[in-house]
Parts: structure tokens; sequence; C-alpha cells
């Protein structure tokens, strides 16, 4: 009976821990871009003007070392120099995904 018991318990975790991990959506991060980032960062190629203190995402995406997954820590973690846009984590997800597409 315990055999039988621990078996079940090892793979119901084992399925738990390989269920698909939903992939970030990179479209649902460019419209959010151009609602919450567009009045400072240049977010599309076709964008005419943004703020000249804040890089565009373009060079955002072509930082060395820098890839989506730390972009959406950055995005997550409070910074002085942008407002707290209070995203949950699937948003900063999306978000630094579309940045990343922006990679040259």
């Amino acid at each position: 009976m315990k055999r039988t018991t621990a078996v079940f318990f090892s793979l119901t975790v084992l399925t738990a821990l390989t269920k698909p991990v939903t992939a970030a959506d990179a479209q649902h991060g460019e419209t959010l871009a151009k609602r919450w980032c567009a009045s400072c960062h240049v977010v599309a190629p076709d964008q005419q003007r943004g703020s000249t203190a804040a890089p565009s995402f373009s060079e955002v995406a072509n930082r060395p070392g820098l890839d989506a997954a730390r972009i959406a820590l950055f995005l997550l973690s409070p910074h002085p120099r942008m407002p707290d846009m209070n995203l949950t984590r699937t948003e900063a997800g999306d978000l630094a995904a579309y940045i990343e597409s922006q990679k040259k």
C-alpha cells in the first residue's frame, strides 16, 4: 500500500512539473508597449519619436547579455526612472517578449 501511494505521488509530481509553460505573447506585449511605453520609448520601427532620455526598444533588445527573462525581471522591479505600471508577471513576460523581438 505504501509503495502504491509513493508511486502515485511521484507520478503526480512529475506530471505537474512537466506541464507546458505558457509562452509569452509578443503580440500582447506590443499592445502594452504602444499603450504604456510609447510616450517615452520608441517601441516600434514605424514610431516617429519618443523621449530623448529613454532608449528605444531596439536599443534595449540589442544590449549584450540582455534576454527576455532579464527584461521581464527589470520590468517587475521598482526603478526610479520609470513609473510603476504594476505589471503582472504575464504582462511583463509579454512585454519582454515584444522587446526581444526588436533584436536586429
